[in-house]
């Protein structure tokens, strides 16, 4: 092996980078491996080869002594003895894969020790004016809390937890043979590192216990759907004495009868009769302090929006309140009385002739428009 080029046993050239090398081992490696070519001696010479040049090539520092002096730099160092720890180091976060897969990724080496609860989540319902102005809810919540017994260890009192002789307390263990091992939980203590022999008769060997629990929750004012709250330490127990997780209150914002709430602004609908809004008034509109004066401009059209500011939300994220936002809509009226279609009758005489096009200028211009486009079809 000495007489080889290092960088022929890779298939790369002399000015091949880190990362070319690298591919270049691991494509070589896979093909000669001894688990892929049992009792080939050819193969297995060929596998120590390249995991020599690797060795050397993908050390800036041997790679250097080696293009200035060749394998007369190494003569002197012996080799072979890491081509198994190169193929590990090459191969295993691979191979780690194939252990997440099997395993979950998620109980890697765990041995039995305190472990924080699970955190738990609870939608809390609130009308517009709770959230606007604070609350405080009391809410009831199923969890499971720390046995009061054995104190969380789930073993029976005056007895502990015995590590398990399988996995030896690493909750895992390796299984297969050859070239594919995969890591698993393990099968005796189900990943726990222990074995309970005397369970607690509370919480047979659990170390919790289901119960239900109430909370006074105070809520902020200015909440928003979504917004949360933590409640530090309301969540599940831990498992062999550790910590309780935390509980978070979402808030959900029930629909209100008039208002629409968007961020730190109100929006609402008010109805007004086409008298008001031909000759102008001031009307009374909701708002959440109470009633508030607006004032109708002579000859309002529907839909126009007006504003009142500050009467809005103050939120928990902003340092003052938003606007409310009213929008007209004028009110076609409905169950006249003969006297009442009569005067309609005579009001809409008045709008005849050039008077049409000052007193209803949009509905003029429309017909202008449909007009014109007549017109350019029978062309």
């Amino acid at each position: 092996m000495a007489d080889k080029d290092y960088y022929q046993i890779l298939g790369v050239d002399r000015n091949a980078t880190e990362n070319e090398i690298k591919k270049a081992y691991k494509k070589q490696a896979m093909k000669c491996h001894p688990d892929r070519c049992p009792g080939d001696k050819n193969a297995e010479a060929k596998f120590k080869e390249v995991n020599k040049a690797n060795e050397i090539l993908s050390n800036k520092e041997k790679r250097a002594a080696y293009d200035q002096y060749g394998h007369a730099a190494f003569d002197q160092q012996g080799g072979g003895a890491h081509y198994n720890t190169q193929f590990e180091e090459a191969f295993g976060s691979v191979f780690s894969h194939f252990s997440d897969i099997f395993d979950g990724g998620a109980r890697r080496g765990r041995s039995r020790g305190p472990s924080k609860g699970s955190d738990l989540g609870y939608p809390i319902s609130l009308t517009l004016e709770e959230a606007v102005k604070g609350v405080t809810k009391e809410i009831t919540i199923p969890t499971q809390e720390k046995c009061g017994v054995c104190h969380g260890s789930g073993a029976k009192p005056g007895s502990s937890p015995m590590t398990c002789s399988t996995c030896g307390g690493a909750g895992q263990v390796i299984m297969g043979q050859g070239f594919l091992k995969i890591q698993q939980s393990c099968p005796k203590c189900h990943g726990e590192g222990a074995i309970i022999k005397n369970p607690c008769t509370q919480c047979h060997g659990q170390g919790r216990i289901k119960k239900s629990k109430t909370l006074a929750v105070k809520i902020p004012p200015g909440v928003d759907t979504g917004d949360r709250i933590r409640l530090t330490g309301e969540g599940e127990a831990g498992t062999h004495g550790g910590s309780a997780g935390d509980l978070y209150v979402e808030m959900q914002i029930k629909t209100h009868p008039i208002f629409e709430r968007d961020g730190n602004n109100l929006f609402c609908e008010v109805p007004i009769n086409f008298t008001l809004a031909a000759l102008g008034g001031e009307i009374e509109i909701p708002s959440l302090e109470g009633k508030v004066k607006l004032k109708i401009p002579a000859e309002t059209q529907t839909g126009k929006l007006f504003r009142c500011a500050g009467k809005g939300v103050k939120s928990v994220r902003s340092a003052g309140p938003g606007d409310l936002h009213c929008r007209v809509i004028v009110e076609t009226p409905v169950n006249l009385n003969e006297e009442q279609k009569q005067l309609l009758s005579k009001l809409n005489e008045s709008f005849s002739g050039s008077a049409g096009e000052k007193n209803s200028p949009l509905s003029q211009k429309f017909l202008d428009r449909v007009k014109k486009f007549c017109d350019h079809l029978t062309r």
